[in-house]
């Protein structure tokens, strides 16, 4: 059942809080963590390289599969981490729990148990010094900055106190947690690599176009934080930063209309209408129909139309 206003105008008013104590404070200060900067450089070069190679000089096999495991990672993050851990908008059977452990690690987006607690953070206090990516820090900062810096010190006492109750107590995100510095780097990197290498692909290939791949899985989802939270429409909650995103919908396989999904974020197609490109939303129906997701959460209608007059930008069917 979708969330009554009184709990809705709850978690503003702290919000709003939250944020007039962040103007009052001191002047931010950014703790640069170089070895942070290092890699992701390394990573964005090793990517741009990676891309380059896919012209001409790798098998065609060799893209096709990165095109299959983009996907397949990206669904780890959308449909696993997100939709499902991060929201329980909907249950699954432990088959597809498991496909979707192993893809989030695909991913390599830490581990579901790290993810998941930023994202509560980030919905609870969205654009306020607890957000682990306050958008109000500028695009570069939303989008990859934040992961360049220490955290803020309001994002360390306010994470201690999420409820990470449900994460814990699944065997399967406990596990991967537990083992993540080597797991989800045997998944991420060692793995695809090495599969196109059984059908003749070069290794250098294999390596740096796995990487393009995985720098393009980063930044589609950092584009969520950054472009979805800074630039769109705002039919549902006119208030609040997240925006309607079609292009980042797109890129994200579903995760583009986030003033909506903000909204209702315990809403398991992000979206209002499955008439719009939502691939993990379709992805999630058909698992329901192969009997591997059941109880999948929804915001009906009328409260949906409810929200859109009471605080949105008037924008709502110029949207659909």
């Amino acid at each position: 059942m979708a969330p009554n206003i009184t709990n809705d105008e709850i978690i503003i008013a702290e919000r709003e809080s939250d944020q007039s104590k962040g103007s009052q404070a001191e002047p931010r200060q950014y703790h640069i963590v170089y070895r942070n900067i290092a890699v992701f450089l390394y990573y964005h070069i090793a990517g741009i390289y990676g891309f380059y190679l896919c012209f001409g000089n790798a098998m065609w096999t060799t893209i096709f599969w990165n095109v299959f495991t983009f996907i397949i990672a990206g669904l780890g993050v959308t449909a696993g981490s997100h939709r499902l851990w991060s929201h329980k908008s909907y249950k699954a059977t432990r088959p597809l729990q498991i496909f979707l452990v192993l893809a989030q690690s695909v991913a390599n987006q830490h581990s579901v148990a790290h993810w998941a607690r930023d994202h509560r953070l980030h919905h609870k206090y969205s654009e306020t010094d607890a957000d682990p990516h306050n958008s109000s820090r500028g695009f570069f900062y939303s989008h990859v900055g934040w992961l360049m810096v220490r955290k803020h010190p309001e994002v360390r006492r306010r994470g201690k106190m999420i409820d990470m109750s449900d994460i814990y107590s699944n065997p399967y995100l406990k596990l991967q947690d537990k083992h993540s510095y080597w797991f989800i780097p045997l998944l991420s990197f060692l793995i695809p690599t090495y599969i196109p290498t059984l059908w003749g692909e070069s290794l250098t290939n294999a390596w740096y176009i796995n990487m393009f791949r995985y720098v393009l899985n980063l930044n589609v989802t950092f584009c969520v934080n950054s472009v979805a939270h800074l630039w769109g429409q705002k039919p549902y909650d006119k208030h609040i930063a997240p925006s309607q995103s079609p292009k980042v919908n797109v890129v994200t396989l579903g995760e583009g209309w986030h003033n909506y999904h903000h909204c209702f974020p315990w809403d398991y197609r992000s979206d209002e209408l499955g008439l719009r490109f939502n691939f993990t939303t379709c992805f999630i129906d058909i698992c329901e129909k192969l009997g591997l997701a059941y109880d999948l959460r929804s915001a009906s209608g009328e409260v949906i139309e409810a929200r859109a007059e009471r605080t949105g930008d008037g924008t709502r069917f110029k949207s659909l």
